[in-house]
């Protein structure tokens, strides 16, 4: 038998629109389909009537196992001769182990394509009216893991080079984390007042996002009860928000249209 291929997606942050033109034509034409947690599920009413829908979410503590399954997953069904599309949240390259499955794939000879994604560090502040660079602001960008813990021996990150060479900073997975980010920036560098801004379910309608400073975002997270899936962003560039909150304005234009 023919061997199949995979294609490698990116779904987008969250609203469906986001994807691609060929991210929604790899799930049109899938014979297979692995979705993850965090992808709409509305990108899947694309797919085919008889396609094959397997879900591949991971819980924390259950990464290694469950991503061990996926990598059999994809070569069983491409050796099936099959389509497959593997749908990932965001951009695939970013915190996507794509990496390593694309070495599963090469490792089998099977072919396989990556499509590159809306990833959610850029996508949920410019839906809170926060560009990630600005003339005024911020000159370089960086994404960043968030949840590494050094009581875990778990935490790599260059703190110095963060905190003093990059102007706006995207933490990822990093919302249980906040206070450690919080105090590794300041103790590396990082002024106490430097504005941080927390996303929760960016580019979605249960986009909430809540601002505040090193010193006191901690505090406006936990009243406002925002909880993972959240982007973390650090630096001077969230002081325009205020001016270009498209978003929540658009919600509420929609809000007030439905009222009357």
């Amino acid at each position: 038998m023919t061997k199949g291929k995979v294609y490698l997606v990116g779904a987008g942050p969250g609203d469906p629109k986001l994807i691609t033109v060929y991210g929604a034509e790899c799930i049109q034409k899938a014979d297979v389909i692995l979705y993850d947690r965090l992808v709409n599920e509305q990108l899947l009413q694309y797919a085919k009537k008889d396609a094959e829908l397997i879900f591949c979410g991971k819980l924390p503590g259950k990464h290694e196992l469950i991503q061990e399954q996926i990598h059999e997953l994809l070569v069983n069904k491409a050796m099936e001769g099959k389509i497959v599309t593997r749908l990932k949240g965001g951009d695939p390259c970013v915190f996507g182990r794509v990496g390593e499955e694309a070495e599963v794939l090469a490792a089998n000879d099977i072919k396989y394509e990556i499509i590159p994604g809306i990833t959610s560090g850029i996508a949920a502040p410019a839906y809170a009216g926060i560009p990630v660079t600005h003339r005024d602001y911020a000159s370089s960008f960086a994404i960043v893991t968030g949840h590494g813990r050094a009581d875990k021996q778990a935490d790599h990150l260059n703190w110095s080079a963060l905190a003093q060479g990059i102007d706006t900073i995207a933490f990822y997975m990093g919302v249980g984390n906040l206070p450690n980010i919080c105090k590794k920036l300041m103790e590396h560098g990082k002024r106490p007042d430097t504005p941080v801004a927390v996303i929760q379910w960016g580019t979605t309608e249960k986009q909430r996002t809540v601002t505040g400073i090193l010193t006191t975002i901690e505090n406006e997270v936990e009243r406002a009860q925002i909880k993972h899936p959240a982007i973390i962003l650090v630096g001077d560039v969230i002081q325009i928000r205020e001016k270009i909150k498209w978003f929540e304005e658009l919600e509420c234009k929609v809000e007030e249209k439905c009222q009357s």
